[in-house]
């Protein structure tokens, strides 16, 4: 089946079908409808390197680090929905934390002549992402580093961990530590989510005179990360009243080195988490944590970016989302 099959069974020109395809300036919705009843009823479906041989393939790169991040789902929800309706199909990379392998995957995804790429806090050196950005459309979410290349999406880290603190202050905490993602300094980002999110913590601190009782652990954002870090800060006799991990993954993990100890939370300690993923809300769980709008971050990633790809916009813009607290029952009053 060709193109020139589907122009006779419309009774349209080949030009006109190839107008459709690419999604062309100045084609009436008529002939949008024509044409793709006859690609339907044909069972027509365009070749992937034909479409980029023509200058487009209708397909979008995701790259994230982690498929058990219940947060990168959230994100991937949206983009999908943003998308359901268009041409355009979604590729997952799951690259893995390392900065070599996410490069790999950014690299082989523009090898593919994918149209554009949704990468999730990236781990890959700035510089790689700032070249690839300058050749095909790109959008990062999570890092607040602005350029001139590249879209960007991100949540106001700093006024999430200030939520938190507020809230466990006004509970009666004075102990409270932070959980945070290590980050790499041959990256060269200078603002991703974990350093903003501990700038925000420390001046929250400051702010209620606890500068000198402030604790930042470095943890991976996974279940084990979580649980490794929760073992190290309540093993001891100076173990905080209050921890706020910077992914609800890792706060899965604290919860787990909470039970191996003999600690309950919150009667023993108050657990707060972030992203506020689906599992915050289940019955046994019921993790207070910070709410990202992880679906709303993904659809405003893929709107953002179909606008670069298709020529709408030629300006980088960023997009900021205001962080909501979502009081469950992991916390309370310190113990007296």
């Amino acid at each position: 089946m060709t193109i020139t099959d589907v122009a006779r069974h419309a009774g349209v020109s080949t030009a006109a079908v190839s107008k459709v395809m690419r999604n062309a300036y100045g084609v009436s919705p008529a002939m949008q409808d024509r044409v793709r009843t006859a690609m339907a009823e044909l069972g027509y479906r365009p070749h992937a390197a034909a479409r980029g041989m023509r200058g487009r393939t209708y397909t979008i790169g995701v790259l994230l680090d982690n498929v058990r991040n219940a947060f990168f789902a959230d994100i991937l929800d949206g983009i999908h929905q943003e998308l359901e309706d268009s041409e355009y199909t979604v590729l997952i990379g799951a690259a893995g934390f390392g900065p070599d392998e996410q490069a790999r995957t950014i690299r082989s995804m523009v090898d593919r002549q994918m149209d554009g790429l949704v990468l999730i806090a990236p781990g890959t050196p700035r510089a790689e992402v700032l070249s690839t950005a300058a050749v095909t459309p790109t959008v990062v979410i999570g890092h607040h580093d602005t350029s001139e290349v590249h879209d960007s999406v991100v949540d106001a880290d700093d006024l999430g961990a200030a939520l938190v603190v507020d809230h466990l202050v006004s509970l009666g905490h004075r102990d409270i530590a932070l959980i945070s993602a290590a980050g790499s300094r041959t990256s060269r980002w200078q603002r991703t989510p974990e350093i903003v999110l501990a700038e925000g913590y420390l001046r929250a601190m400051e702010r209620h005179g606890l500068a000198d009782r402030a604790r930042v652990h470095h943890a991976a954002y996974t279940d084990e990360g979580g649980r490794t870090a929760g073992i190290a800060l309540l093993s001891g006799n100076d173990r905080p009243t209050a921890i706020l991990a910077g992914a609800d993954v890792a706060a899965l993990g604290i919860y787990r080195a909470a039970d191996e100890l003999g600690l309950s939370i919150p009667k023993d300690i108050s657990l707060v988490g972030y992203n506020n993923t689906a599992i915050a809300s289940l019955a046994p769980v019921q993790l207070t944590s910070v709410d990202q709008a992880g679906q709303t971050m993904g659809a405003a990633a893929a709107k953002m970016l179909i606008e670069r790809v298709e020529g709408r916009r030629d300006r980088s813009m960023q997009t900021t989302m205001a962080p909501r607290l979502i009081v469950r029952r992991s916390t309370g009053a310190p113990r007296a």
